[in-house]
């Protein structure tokens, strides 16, 4: 029996990835960096202090890491401020949902960064936990933010569903021992092993229903 619901939020509740590409490949290309042709598909999922570190190393930035966050977070701290692109269903998702569980969110994103996106639709007060990678060890596809919302939600991690898209959400939530539902973004496709390990696929936030998450 599920007891709680666990909400990714770049590219499940937000539209987010291609404000991220944008912004971080800004930055390389201004500090006279590289973009690797797979760097988006190894960002998805990095912790604040992981992708700072991989942008500066090995994307060429060249900044301190601590000044890569910094100056990456602004930037999409402004974006948002001007639009934060929800994805379609996304708030009455959230609303269906929280009718009938607790729902907490694990993301990768900056901890400040989550609060502008659920302020911005009203949307904090549905969620009892709220937690960033930086608040633990090792960012997804690791399992510790997973392990560690469970905690905070009082539930085994067994009695938990987790939404997720990208191929390291996927891993990192089945690594802890959640059930999984991916809902797959077509432009930022997970990788099949990834997708495999989810024990419900759905095309959209509109198939993400009670009815849906009771029958995993």
């Amino acid at each position: 029996m599920i007891e709680a619901v666990v909400f990714d939020l770049d590219g499940v509740l937000v539209d987010s990835e291609p404000v991220w590409e944008e912004v971080r490949r800004g930055l390389v290309a201004e500090r006279g960096g590289h973009w690797a042709p797979d760097a988006q598909r190894r960002l998805m999922g990095m912790s604040t202090p992981e992708w700072a570190a991989y942008l500066s190393e090995d994307l060429g930035v060249g900044l301190p890491p601590d000044q890569v966050a910094s100056v990456v977070v602004d930037r999409m701290a402004a974006r948002y401020a001007e639009h934060v692109p929800f994805m379609d269903g996304a708030v009455d998702a959230v609303h269906r949902i929280a009718a009938r569980w607790p729902l907490a969110v694990a993301s990768s994103a900056p901890a400040v960064l989550i609060e502008t996106v659920l302020q911005s639709a009203a949307l904090r007060s549905c969620f009892s936990v709220v937690m960033s990678t930086e608040q633990v060890a090792h960012g997804k596809p690791a399992p510790d933010i997973y392990l560690a919302v469970a905690a905070e939600l009082g539930f085994p991690p067994g009695d938990c569903a987790a939404i997720e898209d990208s191929s390291n959400g996927l891993r990192s939530a089945a690594a802890a021992g959640l059930h999984v539902i991916a809902i797959p973004q077509p432009r930022y496709p997970p990788d099949p092993d990834a997708l495999a390990l989810a024990s419900l696929v759905l095309p959209s936030l509109a198939g993400l229903t009670v009815a849906a998450i009771l029958g995993l």
